[in-house]
């Protein structure tokens, strides 16, 4: 039988420490994974659920966008993929028995790992103003809210519509499409806080914000680099890409300032090597670089390529560079003026392993860079990738098998999301066709991103929230910051499948709305629907869940959203005219918005309460299939969608650097661009904090106390250090400290953040280098450092001091 969820926090006065691991997965992996299913679903239903995952008769996992290879093994799914699994498809339930148990200080008293192992969310709940509790509603209600709320506003820039990387395609296209036809595109997502970077700097030097490459080139590749990303926990399916490749001959380069065991080693549970014989070793060389030292390490390989051409001749592809690519000779020139003195600061590494790697480069014949938050969460995060980029460009490994770039996306479907329309700046292309579809007029105006989001709470012009699964409070940099600001919107709405921060840090009035996951029966409209995701490649394929839902009323995101369309956007036809909205007892009129204008919004995104999106909600809702359908005519690469999604087929959506060399970039070709070198410079008594994950953990979900990966048991508040910098800086191993961070202003003054009550852990890191777990360290992150032109949060570069307690 299922355990029962925990009655309290985690306890960290428990957390003890071992050796790090250097291997990863293997027959204690397949255990650990067992023991969660069997806690959170039981034997039966752990099998009948598992066996599902990732097959093309299946569901998508709810974990990372790592893709599928079209042959699939029986058990399609990696350690951590099973916990997210068990985490949705739990028997434990969070009904209104529970709301009437806990008031909402108690549950503010509730850790995120006490939060979401209660169990799924199984009836929409409001917190009234000035409730001490959580209340049941009627769906009807619950979306009359939501619709009384919008109809209220001043300026539709007044609301603010969060994504996770959850959501399916067609709920997230229902969802732009509302957000649109309100009138905003305050349409911010998980992206902002963590590939945002990588968009920024793809679109811009090779003309699409995605990676270039397949499933098929990681294991056709002659050289794979992967640079600030562990594999191992967060993306463990990738690691049986990487084994294929290393046994058709491909060397690893693994670059991180913390080594990780799924970059070591990786016994692989579904071989008898892995399982008998010690598993495949995976990298080759591990670089242990300074923690925002990356840009130098990638001008480093440049410069040596580029001499090592100056010297021999027939290094770099040449005719590709002529053919192909602008603005070779200022990158040229560039780094013949870079010096090895400041790549050596830069990075920590010696001239001479510098050239090394770059020698590896030079004899690849085929070079995939592959990266992820280490190189994303910087100030200088675009610089960088711009520079991966030069790299690659260098030697023609853009569009070619085996070669290409590969940001490896977090959430499944992140990076689908964004290619249905969640984007606070949207094309004028994609507006164009949706207009057309949709027989309205989109707003142009950019929205806010995530951290203009927040700066717009805090300063009091967000009025409504709505978050589209995700923890918005957990998930976002400087947490007391976001709180104070989320405390003052008007109305906060979460549509989850598990309890979690968001949910007890909220508006003055607030609705939960539970809603079925990937795990999931849909029926609708007399039959089971289906929804399609984007994996981190750009292949789409179609996801259907087949378990029971936890209660019988449970709405699909579609639905909900379906429904809420119909009640902000039904009947009228002109301003005169203001549509009617009936809720069975009684009639009320939409009024026309504008009439007010909050302080410093623009006008010309006022709402016309004419001007809506025209559509037959309630067939949407029944059949999804229209949805597809509309997506097929508005977004190029979706043409035969339902016809190339039967019997689980897998389709790639078009790239253009890929498919053909084509870049659709200002000039029409792969740019090199001109990076100054920048990189962290750490105050003396100062170290550089980067926020990671443990293994027990996926984004802001906590499965499990441990981090067994790297030796941490039984708790989460840790910091790992440098031996040697304990000892300068007057601690010892296993104090207790508070970590301080510290921000200099616009105005020069120094803001500080405390997070109380860590445990320093002796780590291999290099010096002045941090580490330590989010979202417990979140609140260290200033909510003014962002990564220039993407506005990333700079997570990886947060400069504090220790404090004894």
């Amino acid at each position: 039988m299922p355990m029962k969820p925990p009655t309290a926090n985690i306890d960290e006065t428990r957390v003890h420490v071992s050796r790090p691991k250097k291997v990863a997965v293997g027959v204690p992996a397949v255990l650990h994974a067992l023991q969660i299913a069997n806690e959170q679903m039981g034997l039966k239903r752990s099998a009948e659920t598992l066996l599902r995952v990732n097959q093309k008769d299946g569901f998508d996992c709810p974990g990372c966008a790592w893709p599928e290879e079209d042959k699939r093994h029986v058990a399609e799914f990696c350690e951590n993929g099973a916990k997210a699994v068990a985490e949705e498809a739990t028997v434990r339930r969070v009904g209104p028995e529970f709301f009437a148990a806990h008031s909402i200080e108690d549950l503010r008293e509730g850790d995120d790992w006490w939060l979401g192992q209660q169990g799924r969310l199984t009836h929409p709940m409001v917190l009234d103003e000035g409730a001490t509790r959580y209340r049941p509603i009627s769906w009807d209600a619950a979306l009359e809210m939501i619709a009384d709320e919008l109809r209220s506003l001043s300026h539709p820039d007044e609301a603010v519509f969060y994504t996770s990387g959850r959501t399916s395609n067609e709920a997230a296209f229902l969802y732009q499409l509302l957000v649109r036809g309100l009138g905003t595109n305050n349409l911010p997502d998980c992206s902002n806080m963590c590939h945002e970077s990588s968009g920024s700097a793809l679109t811009e030097t090779i003309g699409i914000g995605k990676g270039t490459v397949s499933i098929e080139d990681v294991h056709e590749a002659d050289l794979l680099i992967v640079a600030g990303q562990n594999p191992g926990t967060n993306h463990p399916r990738m690691l049986s890409a990487l084994e294929k490749a290393k046994q058709r001959g491909a060397r690893i380069i693994a670059v991180n300032p913390l080594p990780e065991a799924g970059l070591m080693r990786f016994e692989n549970p579904q071989t008898p090597r892995g399982v008998a014989f010690g598993g495949t070793k995976l990298a080759d060389r591990f670089v242990q670089i300074r923690s925002g030292g990356d840009q130098a390490l990638f001008h480093a390989i440049g410069k040596h390529l580029l001499e090592a051409q100056d010297r021999d001749g027939d290094v770099l592809d040449t005719a590709f560079i002529s053919a192909h690519t602008s603005g070779f000779e200022s990158y040229r020139r560039q780094m013949a003026d870079a010096g090895w003195a400041q790549l050596e600061e830069a990075t920590g590494l010696s001239e001479h392993e510098l050239r090394a790697i770059g020698d590896e480069v030079r004899a690849s014949k085929a070079t995939i860079v592959c990266w992820a938050m280490g190189l994303t969460q910087h100030k200088h995060s675009v610089p960088t990738l711009r520079d991966v980029v030069n790299v690659l460009l260098l030697q023609g490994n853009i569009g070619r098998p085996g070669a290409g770039v590969c940001p490896v996306r977090g959430h499944s479907n992140v990076q689908g999301d964004r290619t249905v329309g969640i984007y606070e700046k949207p094309a004028d292309a994609f507006l164009d066709a949706l207009d057309r579809e949709f027989s309205f007029a989109a707003p142009r105006a950019h929205g806010f991103d995530t951290v203009a989001a927040i700066r717009a709470m805090r300063d009091d012009k967000v009025r409504f929230f709505m978050g589209m699964g995700g923890n918005f409070v957990s998930a976002t940099p400087d947490t007391a910051v976001v709180e104070a600001g989320m405390a003052r919107v008007g109305l906060t709405v979460h549509v989850s499948t598990k309890l979690n921060r968001s949910h007890v840090v909220t508006g003055r009035r607030a609705l939960i709305l539970p809603t079925l996951g990937r795990t999931d029966r849909d029926r609708r409209g007399g039959r089971e629907q289906r929804v399609t995701v984007e994996d981190s490649m750009g292949a789409v394929h179609a996801s259907r869940g087949r378990l029971a839902p936890p209660s019988d009323d449970m709405l699909s995101e579609v639905a909900i959203i379906a429904r809420l369309c119909a009640l902000v956007f039904a009947g009228g036809s002109s301003p005169q005219d203001a549509p009617a909205v009936h809720d069975g007892d009684h009639e009320r009129t939409l009024p026309e918005h504008g009439t007010v204008e909050p302080e410093g919004l623009d006008t010309a995104g006022l709402h016309d309460p004419a001007n809506v999106p025209q559509a037959d909600w309630a067939a949407l809702e029944a059949d999804y299939a229209l949805i597809r359908s509309h997506i097929e005519r508005v977004i190029p690469g979706f043409e035969d969608f339902e016809s190339r999604i039967q019997k689980g087929r897998t389709f790639f959506l078009p790239n253009g650097p890929r498919d053909e060399r084509r870049f659709a970039t200002i000039d029409g070709k792969a740019r090199f661009t001109v990076n100054p070198l920048e990189y962290p410079h750490i105050p003396a008594g100062r170290l550089l904090l980067q926020t990671l994950r443990s293994h027990d953990q996926y984004n802001t979900t906590v499965y499990g106390k441990d981090d067994r990966y790297r030796g941490i048991h039984g708790g989460r508040r840790v910091v790992l250090v440098n031996a040697e910098d304990i000892r300068e800086l007057g601690f010892v191993d296993g104090e207790i400290v508070d970590l301080v961070s510290e921000w200099t202003d616009a105005d020069g003054q120094v803001e500080e953040r405390r997070a109380e009550s860590f445990r320093i852990v002796s780590y291999d890191t290099p010096r002045q280098n941090a580490a330590a777990y989010y979202p417990e360290t979140n609140v260290l992150v200033p909510l003014e450092s962002v990564a220039d032109v993407s506005g990333t949060p700079t997570s990886k570069a947060v400069i504090v001091r220790l404090e004894h307690r």
